[in-house]
């Protein structure tokens, strides 16, 4: 303040002297802009701290997102269910329960195969479309809502990079769940029952049958959940708009079916369209009249559109605060 206002004669006129030439006597603020001539990390790296950021925060919040204690305990409840199958598959064993009641409930079959992924009950009623509600809620809405965005855009990473590291991070957390569980129940089959080379032959293309539908799944969910984050600045709208659609859709779906006897209008049902392309893979007879190109065009299109949502959504993001 000596520069300002001065500490001698003249104080009492209450004026500053700055113009008398006594601004040499000190500096209130003075900047300066310097580029930063540090060394970049690799594109990978940087997109490994998007991803990291995101899959790691369900085992630990230091550094990484911070998931809801709840929301862990509803992934992990979700997690062991998936893996019921498991610790019946080893009490049939124990029992020598061989063609019994035990290996026809929980034996390796199409029928099995096909519900350990896109069985209705309990999976895609009451765990999938959960895991997936939970796990995108706040995937993209909460960086438009907070204003993390122009934390991500002041940095070198582009658009594509963080709409793709988002994706992957919600497709490998349901990935972890339905794909791992329905593996860990193939093998713990075989292992349990000490089966030779001829069963893992016979029932290798029905379990990768089941691996493509489980793919089909992870891929289906996350983009339709990813699109609703995208356009929402509230993690409970992406949640519940999400389940909406997945039960919504059904439910219609059921009531055309029981009143006009078609199953035509399952087309526009995410779990009956995966399910449609899920029996063809592993062989099933279909559940529906209408063709299995009805079904495939249908998720086909909810895919694009989607992503195209998603895109679009993500370009118009701003290096603001929305």
């Amino acid at each position: 303040m000596e520069a300002a206002f001065g500490a001698g004669d003249g104080d009492d006129e209450a004026t500053a002297v700055v113009s008398k030439g006594q601004a040499s006597l000190g500096q209130i603020f003075e900047q300066k802009y310097r580029p930063w001539e540090g060394k970049l990390g690799p594109r990978w790296m940087r997109n490994y701290a998007i991803y990291r950021h995101h899959v790691y925060g369900i085992f630990t919040s230091k550094g990484h997102r911070q998931y809801h204690p709840m929301v862990r305990l509803m992934i992990l409840v979700i997690f062991l269910a998936s893996l019921t199958p498991i610790p019946m598959l080893f009490l049939s064993s124990l029992t020598g329960d061989g063609g019994g009641f035990l290996e026809k409930m929980w034996g390796i079959n199409r029928y099995n195969l096909w519900g350990q992924i896109l069985g209705y009950f309990p999976r895609n009623l009451c765990m999938w479309p959960l895991l997936t509600a939970i796990v995108v809620g706040g995937m993209i809405s909460d960086d438009r809502q907070n204003g993390t965005s122009a934390i991500y855009f002041s940095r070198p990473i582009s658009r594509i990079d963080y709409t793709a590291m988002k994706f992957l991070s919600v497709a490998v957390i349901l990935a972890f769940v339905i794909i791992f569980s329905y593996f860990a129940y193939y093998t713990s089959a075989i292992v349990f029952r000490a089966e030779g080379w001829a069963f893992l032959a016979d029932t290798l293309p029905m379990f990768l049958g089941g691996i493509l539908a489980g793919l089909a799944l992870v891929f289906t969910y996350t983009s339709i959940g990813l699109a609703l984050s995208s356009i929402s600045q509230s993690r409970f709208f992406a949640a519940i708009g999400f389940l909406s659609i997945i039960y919504g859709t059904k439910l219609v779906s059921l009531l055309v079916e029981l009143q006009f006897e078609t199953t035509f209008l399952y087309a526009i049902s995410p779990y009956d369209c995966l399910a449609h392309l899920g029996q063809f893979a592993l062989g099933l007879p279909p559940n529906y009249d209408h063709p299995l190109s009805f079904s495939v065009v249908s998720l086909i299109s909810m895919n694009v559109v989607s992503i195209w949502i998603l895109v679009n959504r993500v370009t118009s993001l701003e290096v603001t605060r929305e």
